[in-house]
């Protein structure tokens, strides 16, 4: 029997069995155990009332079930009772993978590459959102794990999700259209808050939306009961990084600025450092040079008590 809704070859020879579909190509070695199941398949499948031809039985085996075979174009095949597998989608569909990586939102922004630059010198497992997935491939080539999507559709925030331990947002916007962070240990949020709090005029009228992206991701980050790290920079400018040093006084982003690059650092060195709770503090560039981190992030956290 042949399927009508995918043209296939199958071909049986003696050291071999070989299947081609349109869009990719299958060979499989020892072909003994898999003629024994296809027959044995075939038989439980005609004393049903609804028999299922050759090729789908070849495509269940080889693709993986139902699931699978739709990537190649064959039609779906409903259980005896009627009901549609995708309605009901399983939580356990795909198993749990190890969480290694960490997911870079707004992958395609300068500091959302230079924060990638500095896991991949970490060699570490990384995952980015962009909006040109070519664009992402050609700039880090198998580095990255780049994904194009909307956060705010749930299978797609699954999928992005899979596998991922900490979060690192460069910029707004992610944490307000996202919907649940199930699974994830650790987010970072770079905010400007501070700067959109204390913009006046046109510049506030400007920036308006931007600073409500913001105070919407802080609240709902704050309220997630993932433990958090909020990372409130004063202007960020395209200077180069590691030149100055820092300072981290309350009130310091109102009016101070600080180098992109070493606002991605800063990022990047908070993946070792995880609050009970959360973390919330400001810099800018400054006087004090900082030569151990995870001291440094220690402080913060004593001083305010997370």
């Amino acid at each position: 029997m042949a399927g009508t809704a995918l043209r296939s070859t199958l071909s049986i020879q003696t050291s071999h069995i070989s299947f081609t579909s349109q869009i990719k190509s299958f060979k499989l070695a020892s072909p003994s155990s898999l003629i024994f199941n296809f027959e044995k398949r075939v038989l439980v499948r005609c004393s049903a009332k609804k028999k299922i031809s050759f090729v789908d039985q070849i495509l269940d085996y080889i693709e993986g079930g139902p699931k699978l075979r739709k990537w190649y174009g064959a039609p779906d095949l409903l259980p005896k009772d009627g009901s549609n597998e995708e309605d009901g989608e399983k939580e356990d569909e795909f198993p749990e993978e190890a969480r290694d990586a960490v997911l870079v939102t707004d992958g395609d922004s300068d500091i959302g590459q230079m924060v990638i630059l500095s896991l991949i010198v970490k060699r570490t497992r990384i995952k980015a959102l962009v909006k040109d997935k070519r664009n992402a491939m050609e700039s880090f080539g198998t580095y990255v794990e780049s994904m194009a999507g909307d956060a705010s559709n749930k299978k797609f925030l699954k999928t992005a999700l899979r596998g991922v331990r900490s979060i690192i947002c460069p910029s707004e916007g992610f944490i307000s259209n996202a919907g649940s962070l199930k699974g994830v240990q650790h987010v970072i949020l770079l905010s400007q808050l501070s700067v959109y709090r204390g913009s006046g005029g046109i510049q506030a009228l400007m920036k308006g939306n931007a600073g409500k992206l913001a105070e919407q991701d802080e609240s709902m980050l704050m309220a997630s009961g993932i433990p958090y790290t909020i990372i409130r920079t004063g202007v960020l400018q395209n200077t180069p990084g590691g030149k100055q040093g820092f300072q981290f006084e309350e009130g310091c982003a109102a009016n101070g600025s600080l180098s992109k690059e070493d606002a991605a650092f800063i990022c990047v060195e908070a993946l070792d450092s995880i609050p009970q709770t959360g973390l919330i503090f400001e810099v800018v560039n400054g006087e004090e040079k900082v030569s151990d981190w995870k001291k440094c992030f220690s402080r913060l956290m004593e001083k305010t008590g997370k």
